[in-house]
């Protein structure tokens, strides 16, 4: 037998043998006692296939067909800091038939210079579509029945980091206005694995700065085009997360990875890239979408289609915290 041939030999016995050896002895050249890398752990829930896209021209998702539907109201209200605001909430099909059920809920927010009207619009151009999107997915099974609470961040939605324990306007309206009274007035399941925050440019700000640190809260965050403009902004935005993130539990305080979506034409495909290089920075899971189009509601229904399909997975309450 040659030497190349015992060589091969006894490194498939050893390997054979013991199948971790080659992550354990390092290889020549490399400086010795180098540390085994450790594999990511899997997410506390099944990773779910993202869905594709629906095509930039398909208006088919958002028609409204011949399915049961929803149905969408307004809610008035005064927040804590005794302000006249308003909401729109969509309650799935049967809401009022099925007196027993409780349903999981997306917080939606809209975009800078909207207000809580945009996500339900029907406006060809410029409305959600939101309440048909989610009849047709419910109806298809594609989506669990939900109820889509779409808020009025208006004055209060901000580029600057809500750092831990220094809540803003938004966060403090969401925890003391907003979830209170939607638990308080409608059949909800009020629990963190039963929450999900998503939202469009400056309502993806809103969502970030709500969601961070908040997961306490939240389970789920879905952003929609945008990101944070400028270095200052950035350092600001890892500098108050930082050690956060550098927990090893972090990531298990989301049930779904989280999601970022800019279309390539986008005026925030940069500024979300920079966050995506945080994001990554700190091996937090994460979905990372672009498509085709830019700043616009072809892409958001689009990505609220997507989205909505792998919301509330079926898994166990975890007990991270």
């Amino acid at each position: 037998m040659t030497a190349k041939k015992q060589f091969l030999t006894l490194f498939t016995l050893l390997f054979c043998a013991c199948p971790d050896i080659l992550a354990q002895t390092p290889p020549p050249g490399a400086p010795p006692n180098r540390p085994r890398i450790e594999p990511p752990k899997k997410g506390v829930c099944p990773l779910p296939i993202l869905p594709a896209l629906p095509t930039y021209a398909d208006t088919s998702f958002y028609a409204q067909t011949n399915v049961q539907h929803g149905k969408i109201e307004q809610v008035k209200y005064k927040n804590y800091a005794g302000q006249d605001k308003r909401m729109h909430v969509y309650l799935p099909p049967n809401y009022d038939k099925n007196t027993d059920a409780r349903y999981p809920v997306l917080y939606l927010n809209h975009g800078g210079g909207d207000d809580d009207s945009k996500w339900s619009s029907t406006d060809a151009k410029s409305g959600g579509h939101a309440g048909s999107i989610l009849d047709n997915l419910i109806a298809a099974g594609k989506a669990k029945p939900m109820i889509v609470v779409m808020p009025s961040t208006r004055g209060c939605a901000t580029l600057t980091p809500s750092a831990p324990r220094k809540d803003d306007a938004c966060t403090q309206e969401y925890l003391k206005d907003i979830i209170p009274l939607v638990d308080k007035n409608y059949r909800t399941k009020a629990s963190r694995e039963a929450r999900a925050i998503a939202g469009l440019s400056m309502g993806g700000m809103v969502v970030m700065n709500v969601g961070f640190p908040h997961l306490e809260t939240f389970s789920e965050m879905y952003v929609y085009s945008s990101g944070h403009i400028g270095e200052e902004s950035l350092k600001q935005f890892e500098d108050s997360y930082a050690e956060m993130f550098k927990d090893p539990k972090f990531n298990d305080q989301f049930r779904v990875p989280f999601y970022m979506s800019q279309g390539e034409t986008d005026i925030a495909l940069k500024n979300g890239q920079k966050v995506m290089a945080i994001i990554n920075k700190y091996g937090i899971r994460n979905f990372w979408v672009l498509s085709d189009g830019g700043h616009e509601w072809a892409n958001w229904r689009r990505n609220l289609f997507q989205t909505a399909q792998i919301m509330f997975p079926d898994c166990p309450a975890s007990t991270s915290k």
